[in-house]
């Protein structure tokens, strides 16, 4: 089977093969979990380098309404750079007191046109995502469907996606020039003609961030904490019992979001698991830049970095024909995840589920993730 590194792809393989992943938990030569998990932490805090200016979230409410039993309101707070954040904030209608409160995460998709909307059904929602969610959700806004089982969640716009990307305005015109955004405002056409000028430019987004000596995920991670900020803000949000989930890109935002945050109590990846090794030698053309980490798999595999979410509930649902990832990187991933907690002494805390299907989180897979939420947040179910 030939591979995209050529002849070189031995190299990548012996490089692959010597890696012992020294800040592993299975690696460490003793048990207190705690440790290990602040100095795990500290490592790969170095490794994302980005530590932006403390900034007053400024929050602002665009819009309050009722639709179907929940309340929505349109948010949006500011940011140390780029625009303000918008994001859509849902609870049931007659619920009172604290709730459990979920953080929903957002998919990458390839589609930066919108964000927060790929998971929620607000009252002007955009006719094609009503496709997309067909797609990928199994016609369902999970973000919705969750809250109307007696939780508040908070979908926000991650750097780059809906209220958060970048404007062509904003960029020199022959950089642009081949964007090809001459149609309507949000149309189809200029929609798709934005998501294929956002692909191709990721690499020079990376590019930047590597020589000024920051990442990506560092960025990435800024925005997720800086949301649950304000969702922690919210006189309805039990602090007790906070939630992040997401699939794809919303499921590697919620293995950073779990491993680096310790507010975060009970996390569900979905669609986003394998080992660093299958990862390298035989995946990477389908993920995008935000996936990289550089130094990451000096310290650990992938798998460990969610490992770091410490003894609490961890949960990863896989589908088995996802074309993201090889099948042997998602069961191995869920091997070593099954390994590291039974060494903590919490192999009741992770659970890994395998799904028939392609790559997505349809309604059989949300209501295991929502039972999973439930379970350990909400106790009133």
């Amino acid at each position: 089977m030939k591979q995209i590194m050529g002849q070189y792809y031995e190299a990548i393989k012996d490089l692959m093969s010597k890696q012992c992943y020294p800040m592993s938990y299975l690696a460490c030569d003793h048990d207190d979990v705690v440790k290990w998990q602040s100095s795990a932490r500290e490592k790969v805090r170095k490794l994302l380098s980005y530590d932006p200016p403390e900034t007053p979230l400024d929050p602002i409410t665009h819009d309050t309404y009722i639709k179907d039993g929940l309340v929505y309101k349109h948010i949006s707070y500011a940011q140390p750079y780029g625009p303000r954040t918008e994001g859509i904030l849902m609870r049931p209608e007659q619920s009172t007191g604290k709730l459990p409160a979920v953080l929903g995460l957002h998919d990458h998709g390839a589609f930066k046109y919108y964000g927060k909307e790929k998971i929620t059904a607000p009252k002007h929602h955009p006719p094609i995502m009503k496709s997309y969610q067909e797609q990928y959700y199994g016609g369902r806004a999970w973000a919705a469907e969750l809250a109307m089982r007696g939780y508040i969640v908070f979908v926000p716009d991650l750097f780059l996606w809906g209220s958060r990307k970048i404007q062509i305005d904003d960029v020199p015109e022959w950089y642009a020039t081949q964007a090809g955004l001459e149609q309507p405002v949000d149309s189809v056409e200029h929609i798709e003609a934005y998501n294929q000028f956002a692909a191709e430019k990721e690499t020079d987004i990376a590019k930047t961030f590597t020589e000024a000596g920051t990442t990506w995920p560092g960025f990435m991670l800024h925005d997720d904490m800086r949301a649950l900020d304000f969702l922690l803000a919210q006189p309805e949000a039990d602090h007790d019992n906070i939630g992040c989930g997401g699939l794809s890109g919303g499921g590697q935002r919620t293995v950073f979001l779990a491993a680096m945050d310790e507010r975060v109590k009970c996390s569900a990846c979905v669609g986003f698991m394998t080992t660093s090794e299958e990862l390298a030698l035989y995946m990477v053309y389908t993920h995008t830049w935000m996936a990289y980490v550089p130094g990451l798999t000096n310290l650990m595999d992938f798998t460990d970095l969610y490992s770091m979410h410490g003894k609490k509930p961890t949960m990863v649902l896989f589908d088995t024909d996802d074309e993201l990832f090889t099948q042997k990187g998602q069961e191995d991933a869920d091997k070593r995840l099954r390994h590291i907690y039974e060494k903590m002494g919490a192999p009741e805390l992770y659970h890994g589920q395998f799904f028939p299907g392609l790559h997505k989180f349809d309604v059989e897979m949300q209501e295991v993730a929502f039972g999973f939420f439930d379970k350990w947040l909400n106790s009133k179910h």
